[in-house]
């Protein structure tokens, strides 16, 4: 084994996922690390010793009564020897225990003595994972710099669904990778679809069958209460007497094929009315004699009819499709169109009517917004979303004062207007700026990292995620409610904790984009920093450049893009043209990952 290898000190707890712990030891030993075991005495009931020492090749700790490890003070050695100090599974008591300090074995009592990062993977029922005790016990250990992932979500051995399965090993050797500075790619990590429930039989009473189509058009076609339904009847007369009033008289089939027929094409119509016969009322459900000619006088006060020359049409408008007739004071005579004029007074019916006069929309579609390229036509993130978080972020220290940078916001918009541009739908997240929100943009303003941190997850899923926000590292522990006032010459005491870490949340997160990019704002080894920070974060891209002049609040920037493979400098440009060539390598790099999917 190497010496310079990452070593990994993992606890096992006493949980059913402890047998995934075999498999994270053989994926870590694999990827280049040491790994020592330490196994609780519940994780003794799921996994022996034996099995990781096998694969570990490495002695397995169970027992801090150990005389001849604990006279070398085994415990306090093993906490420092490792780089890492990784529990899994972490049940609800080790997180309790954690939170609460407490050290009544050789597990918790090296976690509370080490010195170096603590990851912990929890695994459990997911009454008891979403339980507000252990909720809390997780927030005081991220509070205390524990690195807590989140556990998958699907069914449990005890039969339940929902989230507190132990994430899959490939997943966890990658989130240790990361926080080692190893460049392994984080898996995605699957989403489970619960199973439908099985459907119990009723014995109280049998399920009724669903209404046929007939019940269902008799129940919709049921009379009010103040209707009265008319005498039943049958046949076609009684349809017939339903929709034509009896004043109307009964005429003979023949009749309407006689007024229907159509005349030879040589002949013209003698005259603009028709003729109609007298006939005697017959019953709906009389039978008409063949040979009998019936015809009547039309009833024109009823309402199924329309007196001449009452109807109305819209006027004609296409000069192609007349081809009839109209009465007029001088005879008959062809439809005159409705002509449209232009602003000259000109007859614009030749020419396609316009439904944009301006002819705006037409020649841009997307008018008002920045160039991105010389075709507008060409819009290489139309049907994406892109997800852009820019400015500072404020931390209150009390109503009056907070903590900040000098972040204005200017790249992190410049951006969001870009993306928008090449034909995104582009969400921004911006802290306290005074800026114009960019043309097409859908803007949601936020103050402090925590508020930043719920709307990143909330607008996720993204195929880009540009995390340009300058998010404070630090908050105060403690808000004050009221302005604080000075005590003598002695400054107020502030505590600080760290802020969520949104980059690193969004590279673990079962949505996680396509295309993530974080950004870096260094003032020495620029690439460096950046290099260790896309290992560290899990990101795509790191786009680092030197702050120590005036870059925030300027309008230039320089900027290096650190990837897997190279790290390409530019030199100094305005920075809508920065988010130019950052938006252009998005879109092409998004391709490739389409072609490869």
């Amino acid at each position: 084994m190497k010496a310079g290898s990452p070593r990994v000190l993992l606890v096992v707890g006493g949980g059913i996922a402890a047998y995934k712990s075999c498999e994270l030891v053989r994926l870590i030993r694999k990827g280049g690390g040491q790994v020592t075991c330490v196994v609780t005495d519940g994780g003794h009931q799921f996994v022996t010793p034996m099995a990781l020492a096998a694969l570990s090749e490495n002695q397995v700790y169970t027992s801090l009564w150990d005389l001849k490890n604990e006279a070398e003070m085994g415990h306090i050695q093993l906490s420092r020897e490792a780089d890492l100090v990784v529990v899994c599974p972490a049940t609800a008591d080790m997180l309790a225990k954690m939170a609460a300090g407490i050290a009544d074995d050789l597990a918790t009592t090296l976690i509370l003595a080490t010195d170096k990062p603590v990851m912990a993977v929890p695994a459990m029922n997911v009454r008891m994972w979403e339980h507000g005790a252990t909720q809390r016990n997780v927030a005081w250990l991220k509070q205390a710099g524990v690195t807590v992932l989140d556990p998958d979500e699907g069914a449990m051995a005890c039969g339940e669904f929902g989230p507190g399965r132990l994430p899959e090993p490939e997943f966890i050797w990658a989130s240790i990778a990361g926080a080692l500075g190893m460049d392994v790619e984080l898996p995605e990590r699957p989403v489970a679809v619960p199973q439908a429930a099985p459907i119990e039989d009723a014995q109280d009473e049998p399920e009724e069958a669903p209404p046929s189509v007939n019940e269902l058009a008799a129940e919709a076609l049921e009379p009010e209460e103040d209707y009265r339904e008319p005498p039943a009847r049958s046949g076609l007369g009684s349809l017939l007497s339903a929709i034509i009033p009896r004043s109307t008289p009964k005429r003979a089939p023949a009749d309407f094929e006689k007024d229907f027929a159509l005349p030879p094409a040589e002949e013209e119509f003698a005259s603009d009315e028709q003729v109609f016969e007298d006939a005697e009322p017959v019953d709906a459900g009389e039978a008409l004699p063949a040979e009998e000619e019936t015809a009547g006088e039309p009833d024109l006060s009823n309402p199924l009819f329309a007196k001449k020359g009452s109807a109305a049409s819209a006027p004609p408008t296409d000069p192609e499709a007349m081809n009839h007739t109209v009465i007029t004071g001088a005879g008959k005579a062809m439809p005159e169109p409705v002509a449209f004029k232009d602003a000259s007074g000109g007859d614009t019916m030749s020419a396609p009517i316009a439904l944009d006069p301006e002819a705006t929309l037409s020649a841009d579609p997307l008018a008002g917004q920045p160039e991105f390229d010389a075709d507008p036509d060409h819009r290489p993130l139309y049907g994406r979303h892109v997800l852009v978080t820019a400015g500072p972020t404020w931390e209150p220290i009390d109503p009056v004062r907070y903590l900040a940078n000098r972040s204005s916001g200017r790249q992190g918009f410049a951006i969001a207007a870009m993306a928008a541009a090449a034909g995104a739908r582009v969400t921004l997240i911006s802290g306290p700026v005074h800026l114009p929100t960019p043309v097409g943009v859908d803007r949601i303003d936020v103050e402090s990292a925590d508020e930043m941190a719920a709307k990143v997850k909330q607008m996720l899923p993204a195929d880009v995620a540009f995390m340009v926000a300058a998010v404070a590292d630090w908050r105060t522990k403690d808000r004050s409610n009221q302005k604080m006032k000075k005590r003598g010459s002695a400054p107020p005491a502030l505590m600080l904790t760290e802020n969520p870490d949104i980059l690193t949340q969004v590279a673990a997160s079962r949505k996680r984009p396509k295309l993530l990019v974080g950004f870096a704002a260094e003032t020495e080894n620029v690439i460096e920093n950046a290099t260790t920070k896309r290992k560290r974060k899990g990101a795509d891209w790191i786009v680092a450049n030197d702050v120590s002049g005036d870059v925030m609040g300027g309008d230039n920037n320089q900027i290096h893009i650190v990837t897997s493979g190279e790290v390409e400098s530019f030199d100094t440009m305005p920075k809508m043209d920065v988010a130019r060539e950052l938006v252009a390598r998005a879109a092409d790099a998004l391709v490739d990952m389409d072609a490869n999917d």
